[in-house]
């Protein structure tokens, strides 16, 4: 298992898609909140590192939406209680930490904090968002990138890359990553749905 904590992330593409700035207080980052709004624009904080992100691209939101479309699926079918909780803000001064998932869950009941959250990476980078997601206590964080799923779980105060989801240990992440790379969204879902429930669906 490998375990991660850097504050920034080191690219590993040559394009990016978004800037950093530092020694911003968390006054600023609330005025920068109102000046971007509706700009599409992402805000990203961590300990007075500020990064902006670009509106997110359509191979971004397809991506996104297809993974979180198959986890839904999947859940369904196997009878696993959930709460869509999108991509509220996550975070606040207290923690000297803010972020926007691109989709969170909660399992089996609401809860403040999310359970699950998905990220999709398309350009790498940037502040790393596993170190404000530990400070919030979130169980899981799964990284979907070029078409694979990555799990981190939350264990003894760190996250550690896993082979498989400690939430949803049945899951086959492979097959999910598989029809996640699908090119017609709507045939990966009902392709995936009909092989999970004829593995047997509700536990």
């Amino acid at each position: 298992m490998t375990v991660i904590n850097p504050i920034i992330e080191q690219p590993t593409t040559p394009s990016s898609t978004y800037v950093l700035l530092h020694d911003v207080s968390w006054e600023q980052l609330e005025q920068l909140d109102v000046t971007l709004a509706g700009t599409g624009a992402r805000l990203t904080y961590l300990d007075g590192i500020l990064e902006i992100m670009s509106p997110l691209s359509d191979d971004h939101e397809d991506s996104k939406k297809t993974l979180a479309m198959l986890l839904e699926a999947y859940m369904r079918i196997k009878n696993i209680r959930f709460y869509g909780r999108g991509s509220a803000t996550l975070g606040g001064s207290q923690n000297r930490g803010r972020r926007e998932p691109d989709e969170s869950y909660n399992l089996e009941t609401k809860k403040p904090i999310p359970d699950l959250i998905l990220e999709i990476t398309v350009t790498s980078g940037g502040i790393n968002k596993l170190e404000i997601y530990k400070r919030l206590d979130v169980p899981e964080v799964w990284y979907w990138e070029d078409g694979l799923v990555s799990v981190y779980s939350l264990q003894a105060g760190a996250y550690q890359k896993v082979t498989k989801s400690v939430l949803l240990p049945d899951l086959d992440l492979e097959l999910i990553a598989r029809y996640s790379r699908m090119a017609d969204q709507y045939d990966a879902i009902s392709e995936f749905s009909q092989i999970i429930a004829a593995k047997g669906g509700a536990n």
